[in-house]
């Protein structure tokens, strides 16, 4: 089992490698954009193989980390089959073989990608689904999988890519060369049905999340939110790849927009392995409060300071008709001047609601310390501190020691 999970994280590491090369040959016909994409594409294959590789030989019972190293290995053939095909059809044209046949595994290693991610979110954390009822969910699964493998057999239909769709930015789409089933008739129709089915099924993986962490114990409840977590980053990205879009479109958003859309997809990229590891693992576990509580408080902060910049540089410029670079100086150091206070108070009302732990343990801990500067009993003092010690901490066992004055 240690030598399979060595192989599939070595194997992944070397289509990457591989496409790493291909990238830099075609770096002329696929784009600033796309070598970005694959770049980030890059680092999701590091960071699946390197997550599939921990658990394995952590958990090797677990099939969440056979589940990460398989989505690494998708993840690399996808972009070295769109760079093979691309290279062998353009820059180097002829000079390696089968470019067309190599080429239409990329768009299926992008659909065998997204199933893989529905597989892991059902088998999550454990690598067991919730219950037996959930069975029917893992036939459908496989059926889609099916279907969107035969779909890659349809006659009159054109190769693009896959992730990054590197054939379509180069303009150099071919027919599929494995053309057999009719693209019209029956087979069209089934296609369809079984989309429908598709995304029926990518419903119940999501829903399978909460009702698995409905009547879960605190440990499996911590374990789900960290892929929660990712998954509400993700979201929040997006929210806010939108919003920038409509309030600075065109050349405002020529800088803005791309470095979104970078978050937006390092996220799950890195996020989601980091997250397995965490939850199948245990380790450092409990501090997803702390980091939900960290994101919640610096995002409020962040849209209030923005908030306030604006609404000075709008006063400064249209109401009082002040256009000079004073004006935005002054609403900057403005912003800067609120950002600690309003911080600390954001972080504490944050904390009360959705870091209860710390809040409470900082409220012990302060209750602690004022009647500490009253006490002058030792014994006092000591019981006092082992109440707040098993308090706060709940530990099996604590002691108090005191060092002698001689």
């Amino acid at each position: 089992m240690q030598a399979l999970a060595g192989v599939l994280a070595a194997f992944g590491i070397l289509l990457l490698s591989a496409d790493m090369v291909l990238l830099g040959l075609n770096a002329a016909r696929v784009g600033a954009s796309r070598v970005a994409l694959n770049a980030i594409l890059g680092v999701a294959v590091l960071a699946y193989a390197g997550s599939g590789r921990l658990l394995t030989s952590r958990r090797p019972g677990n099939a969440v980390g056979w589940l990460l190293g398989l989505i690494g290995i998708s993840i690399a053939t996808s972009t070295f089959a769109e760079q093979y095909a691309l290279y062998g059809l353009t820059a180097g044209r002829g000079s390696v073989p089968a470019a067309r046949q190599v080429g239409t595994l990329a768009g299926l290693a992008a659909e065998v990608t997204v199933l893989l991610l529905l597989s892991l979110i059902l088998l999550f954390p454990d690598g067991r689904l919730p219950s037996r009822r959930w069975r029917p969910v893992v036939w459908a699964l496989f059926v889609v999988a099916a279907a969107w493998l035969t779909q890659g057999l349809q006659a009159g239909t054109r190769i693009g890519g896959g992730l990054t769709n590197a054939l379509v930015a180069a303009n150099v789409t071919y027919p599929n060369p494995f053309g057999l089933l009719p693209r019209h008739g029956w087979f069209s129709d089934l296609l369809k049905l079984i989309f429908v089915l598709g995304i029926v099924t990518a419903v119940l993986v999501i829903a399978s999340v909460f009702v698995r962490r409905r009547g879960a114990s605190a440990e499996l409840r911590k374990q789900l939110a960290w892929l929660g977590y990712v998954g509400a980053l993700t979201i929040l990205w997006a929210l806010v790849l939108a919003l920038a879009s409509v309030v600075a479109p065109g050349p405002a958003n020529s800088w803005l927009g791309p470095v979104i859309w970078g978050l937006w997809e390092l996220t799950p990229v890195a996020g989601i392995p980091v997250a397995c590891a965490v939850a199948v693992l245990k380790y450092r576990l409990y501090e997803i409060d702390k980091i939900v509580s960290r994101t919640l408080a610096y995002a409020i902060v962040t849209g209030l300071l923005v908030g306030v910049y604006a609404g000075l540089v709008l006063l400064a410029t249209q109401v009082l008709n002040v256009h000079t670079p004073v004006a935005v100086a002054a609403a900057t150091l403005a912003a800067a001047a609120l950002f600690t206070p309003l911080r600390s108070r954001v972080q504490h009302l944050v904390d009360r609601r959705f870091n209860r732990t710390r809040y409470d343990a900082d409220q012990t801990l302060n209750a602690f310390a004022d009647r500490l500067k009253d006490a002058v009993d030792s014994d006092e003092v000591s019981g006092d501190l082992l109440g707040v010690v098993h308090r706060s901490l709940e530990p099996a066992h604590a002691t108090v020691w005191v060092r002698p004055i001689h």
